[in-house]
């Protein structure tokens, strides 16, 4: 009796289990409920704002606002470097305490200031978006949303009169719109020479702050003196139009401005050595700074003389009067063939005094090696006469400032002397060619020419090309030619070079105010504009 209960127990199980699974199958695929609607997609401009907050209950920035861009690169940047900037800062952040605790500890008659923990968390600052903003100096400016809400462990334990106090901060939270200038803009890595950050609003900074284990920020009155207070000194240290200026490089080094004037006249040579089978050698000198690109200056050549006077003057352009040098070489002209050197020299400039004149007489050498027995040979001396005038400080002040809104005014009167016109071609824009669009500018200066490279194919060039003119006086009633010209192509049989456009700059205004920085639109073109910088510099 029990087998068969058993057998029939397990054939009911079978049956009922298949049974229930068909049956539910049939019921999944042939009922459709009645109460499921479609959802409706509807665009996020359809919206109210109410709508909007609830689905998205913290809208970032580059939505609401289409001047920001959405920099999640960063932030995903800041998510996988924040162990290590974490500690990095902590630990620039003791080094700076330090001096700071140690100056105030016997003042107050502190025994000890410590750090018993400091750690920012695990939770990275976040920009909500940025704004960038295009000027027409040599500048950068950025503008990120910056919105922190970190979990730091920061203790301080004080020790004075015997007793130990620990104070503790907590739940942090800065939210905060800066604003940081990278400028001057410079060819020498990292391609900026100063950081300005400035506030332009004041910011928010809640955090919690516990004393022997208590919370100190809920005492009645409190919270709002410390709010009120770190927002008061903060925007009086940083709030725009004050900032905080962070020193890169130098910028007269880095992007290797004029500094001054060199004056060189070549007064004459003794006891050269012959060269030619007959006759005299035919001698004259070639002068060139170092780490100029610009070619040698040469004076006039001097026949059959071996002892000549030539009493020329030259000028040339110091950007580094440290490091750099003036490199002298004599040679002897042929009338077919190369020209045959008959000895060179140098002398660096850290040698000369400012202002003051200094006559040398040079032994010409072989080579500049100091071991080459050679050098040893008497090959003739060169008496050279050499003035170093520098610019003046407010002028060179002025032009590391380059990239401010306002320009500043020159000294009172307009300079007696002369002076260096600093020219900077930076760009052109809408440029349009008749047949080819390959630009570049020719300035012209009291009949010097001078040419920036050539691009290829691009109606809106940008060259940074620089050029100095040296100046015997203010060129107060003169202008400044500036043509762009599109050169022909290679196999541009056809068609030649062509004229695109053209500007004639009054440089009375640059002379009063030393520098100006402008866009200019081109005569002879439908829509051309070039930006040219000039910049005056008295000796």
């Amino acid at each position: 009796m029990g087998v068969i209960s058993t057998v029939l127990g397990f054939s009911g199980f079978g049956f009922g289990f298949s049974a229930g699974i068909v049956i539910g199958y049939f019921l999944f695929i042939y009922v459709q409920p009645t109460d499921v609607k479609d959802v409706k997609v509807r665009p996020l401009v359809e919206y109210d704002s109410k709508s909007l907050e609830g689905i998205l209950p913290e809208i970032p920035l580059w939505v609401k606002n289409p001047d920001y861009d959405r920099i999640d690169w960063l932030n995903r940047f800041l998510e996988l470097m924040w162990p290590y900037l974490n500690k990095a800062i902590c630990r620039t952040a003791q080094d700076i305490a330090k001096p700071i605790i140690a100056e105030n500890t016997a003042k107050y008659k502190i025994d000890s200031v410590e750090f018993e923990s400091l750690t920012l968390g695990s939770l990275p600052p976040t920009f909500q978006g940025m704004k960038v903003y295009v000027t027409e100096e040599q500048e950068l400016i950025m503008e990120p949303s910056l919105k922190w809400a970190a979990n730091p462990n920061i203790t301080v334990a004080v020790k004075a009169y015997g007793l130990k106090a620990t104070i503790q901060i907590v739940d942090l939270q800065v939210f905060a719109s800066p604003r940081i200038t990278l400028k001057p803009l410079v060819p020498t890595f990292p391609c900026f020479a100063k950081i300005l950050v400035s506030l332009m609003e004041k910011p928010h900074v809640d955090f919690g702050l516990k004393l022997l284990g208590a919370d100190v920020m809920a005492i009645p009155g409190l919270y709002r003196f410390v709010q009120e207070t770190i927002k008061k000194q903060v925007a009086s240290m940083y709030l725009w139009p004050k900032t905080l200026e962070v020193p890169i490089m130098d910028p007269s080094k880095a992007s290797k401005r004029p500094v001054g004037i060199l004056l060189v006249k070549v007064v004459r040579a003794q006891n050269l050595r012959k060269k030619d089978l007959l006759g005299k050698s035919d001698p004259y000198v070639k002068l060139k700074m170092s780490d100029d690109k610009l070619p040698s200056k040469k004076t006039t050549v001097k026949r059959s003389n071996l002892n000549p006077e030539w009493g020329e003057d030259f000028k040339f352009v110091v950007t580094d009067p440290e490091n750099q040098a003036l490199e002298v070489n004599v040679f002897d002209w042929e009338q077919v063939g190369k020209h045959e050197k008959m000895g060179m020299n140098m002398i660096p400039l850290r040698e000369l005094l400012p202002e003051g004149t200094k006559v040398t007489t040079l032994n010409l050498l072989k080579t500049m090696d100091p071991n080459d027995v050679q050098n040893e040979k008497s090959r003739g001396e060169l008496t050279l006469e050499l003035t170093y005038k520098p610019f003046k400080e407010e002028d060179i002040e002025k032009e590391d400032t380059q990239g401010a809104d306002v320009i500043e005014k020159a000294p009172d009167g307009t300079p007696a002397g002369g002076g260096l016109l600093y020219v900077v071609v930076h760009e052109a824009q809408d440029l349009e060619g008749k047949h080819h669009t390959n630009p570049y500018a020719k300035i012209i200066f009291k009949g010097e020419e001078k040419k920036t490279k050539v691009i290829k194919k691009n109606r809106d060039p940008r060259w940074e090309d620089e050029f100095e003119f040296v100046c015997e006086e203010p060129p107060v009633n003169d202008k400044l030619h500036v043509e762009v010209i599109s050169k022909a192509p290679k196999a541009g049989l056809i068609h030649g070079k062509e004229t695109l456009g053209y500007i004639d700059i009054s440089l009375a205004d640059v002379i009063s105010n030393k520098r100006i920085n402008e866009k200019y639109h081109l005569i002879d073109s439908k829509n051309g504009q070039i930006q040219i910088e000039l910049q005056w510099r008295t000796s």
